[in-house]
């Protein structure tokens, strides 16, 4: 049986009303985790108010040996 480990990353969506993600910043902090072994499961936004995003929420996993 295999069995995994998890991790939740949160990302701050920047700007008075949210919703900006430095891109290459991002893309950084995944890649700096995919070579840790973590592969990406899920990205999903929190809303904060009039539904604009104040949070990417990423979940990872790996594999424990």
């Amino acid at each position: 049986m295999e069995t995994f480990e998890y991790k939740t990353v949160f990302t701050d969506a920047k700007g008075a009303l949210g919703g900006k993600v430095d891109k290459s910043d991002f893309e950084e902090q995944l890649n700096l985790l995919g070579a840790q072994g973590w592969e990406l499961v899920s990205t999903v936004p929190s809303a904060q108010s009039y539904g604009s995003t104040r949070w990417l929420i990423s979940i990872f996993k790996r594999r424990v040996f």
